[in-house]
């Protein structure tokens, strides 16, 4: 099982993530971040995540973090 975590604190909403995740599991979330847009969440109820890192990568403020778990 592989998931990412999200540090809203340092999400800028920049949604770079978003755009890069092949499975579209990143989404706008409801709670506003630092500049007061809508921050992400990551939604995987079917344990689709690659775990590719891409959203760790794209992301400028190192908010994500993905982790692989067997």
């Amino acid at each position: 099982m592989s998931y990412i975590t999200i540090d809203k604190t340092k999400c800028k909403s920049c949604y770079l993530c978003a755009d890069v995740c092949p499975k579209a599991l990143i989404k706008k979330d409801g709670d506003t971040g630092k500049t007061g847009q809508a921050t992400v969440r990551f939604e995987d109820k079917n344990n689709e995540c690659l775990a590719c890192a891409q959203c760790a990568m794209v992301c400028p403020d190192l908010a994500i973090v993905s982790v692989i778990k067997e």
